[in-house]
């Protein structure tokens, strides 16, 4: 009977007849031999406590705009700090997708480093009063070592012949992986060698802070890019339906919500959702009607070895070919038509806009809990009304995975002229013993004759 009174006791259970007594309410004794562990004191547990509650942010919308909404009610003032500086956005966002490609990975790196610096400062500011040794500086190596790797990947895959005429780059793209991993195990050791006494568990809670901010950022980042080498059209359309989908959900929830959606985010409601769903919709089908007739949106982006640069010049594939396609017969009674015209992407802009809408604020909703479980309101303070950069990009990278995955699982084949770059780099014998396998494997197949290949 005691035993099992013990271990209910010991596993947090109420057992009968017997109360569990909350801390504040233990002697000091009591209180400071249950903290005392692993060297954590009672006084250590209070200031960690006490360091996550952040203090809410103070207005940071400029003074110029304070100014002439000053006559409006905080709700309608909000509204239109939100939509100018929304406007301001994709602005900006259209200016960058004329500069081309190359600026599009440059802001897509920096926008990696400044989601990175957002969350690591939050790990920091909540356990500030710790003062752990090396905690920044590990962070920052190790964004470094992974952003080398999966650059350097990048670089190998789609600059094969570049890294291959340069001596020096060839050496670092055979050794790369070493490199790499040499470069996360000095990382690694130096963390060991920074364990400090009665700091132990809440310097491990920051390594695995640090790796799953790697894994959220970095990697989906990353596949940003592979997105974008696959056509601007793919890096283009997802990017757009997610923001479609923001700005249509608030629009909808601010003049018709009144059903909540979930509690991690009050403000969101059903009809914001629902609304936001059927306009993202509409607008991805309309978007890559637009987009898919410009060759320098569908077109993969290659590099050009004679000019050395980018290049998006191609014959378009039948994905964006238009084509005929049947209406079925109940939509034919309500509209007339019989068939229409469109792009076999539009189809899949289908998916991706249902994904942006139905799915990708999920990616807002994990943001909300996290922010909800530090007890603050934005993850910085970087674009007023909208909160950090991190507060823009929590839905995008749930969506880069999934234009990345659907590419590869729909979309993309065999890229022949990534294989007769590699084959080029072979040796001679080793190209002849390839020209010979693929001479009798076309023959067999009667695709060529002895007398073409005397000819």
């Amino acid at each position: 009977m005691w035993s099992s009174l013990l271990l209910g006791a010991l596993n947090g259970e109420p057992v009968a007849g017997m109360a569990l007594i909350p801390p504040h309410r233990l002697g000091s004794r009591e209180l400071e031999s249950e903290a005392k562990v692993d060297g954590e004191t009672a006084s250590d547990s209070e200031s960690r406590v006490e360091a996550v509650t952040q203090p809410t942010s103070a207005d940071d919308t400029p003074e110029v705009l304070n100014r002439a909404l000053s006559n409006l009610s905080s709700r309608w003032k909000n509204w239109w700090v939100r939509g100018i500086l929304t406007l301001a956005m994709i602005a900006f966002f259209f200016i960058i997708i004329y500069l081309g490609p190359m600026v599009l990975m440059m802001i897509v790196m920096c926008v990696q480093i400044k989601c990175f610096h957002e969350i690591i400062t939050i790990g920091y500011n909540v356990y500030h009063s710790y003062d752990l040794p090396w905690f920044r500086t590990l962070s920052w190596y190790f964004l470094l070592c992974v952003n080398y790797f999966f650059y350097g990947e990048t670089v190998t895959d789609y600059f094969f012949t570049l890294v291959q005429r340069e001596e020096p780059l060839r050496i670092l793209s055979k050794y790369h992986r070493f490199i790499s991993f040499t470069l996360y195990l000095t990382g690694f050791c130096m963390f060991v060698l920074s364990l400090v006494k009665k700091h132990y568990r809440l310097q491990f809670y920051m390594f695995g802070w640090t790796h799953v901010t790697l894994l959220i950022v970095v990697t989906q980042s990353h596949l940003v890019i592979h997105n974008l080498f696959e056509g601007m059209i793919w890096f283009i359309v997802p990017i757009s339906c997610v923001i479609c989908n923001d700005i249509m959900a608030y629009m909808f929830g601010f003049f018709f919500g009144r059903t909540p959606l979930i509690k991690l985010s009050p403000k969101k409601t059903w009809e914001g959702f629902i609304g936001g769903c059927f306009a993202t919709v509409v607008f991805g089908l309309l978007l890559s009607y637009v987009m898919s007739g410009y060759r320098c949106f569908v077109c993969p982006v290659e590099y050009n070895n004679d000019t050395n640069s980018f290049t998006v010049d191609c014959e378009p594939s039948d994905l964006f070919r238009l084509q005929e396609y049947n209406i079925p017969g109940v939509i034919q009674s309500l509209i007339g038509w019989k068939t229409v015209r469109m792009y076999p992407f539009q189809i899949h802009s289908i998916a991706l806009s249902t994904f942006a809408s139905l799915i990708g604020p999920f990616g807002g909703f994990f943001a909300s809990g996290f922010k909800r479980a530090f007890k603050i309101k934005d993850f910085a303070n970087t674009i007023p009304g909208h909160g950090g950069i991190m507060d823009r990009f929590d839905c995008q990278y749930l969506m880069a995975t999934f234009v990345n995955v659907y590419i590869a699982s729909f979309i993309r084949g065999p890229n022949p002229s990534k294989l007769v770059q590699q084959f080029l780099t072979l040796r001679p014998d080793q190209q002849l013993h390839i020209f010979n396998t693929l001479r009798s494997h076309l023959m067999d197949k009667g695709m060529l004759t002895a007398a073409t290949e005397d000819e």
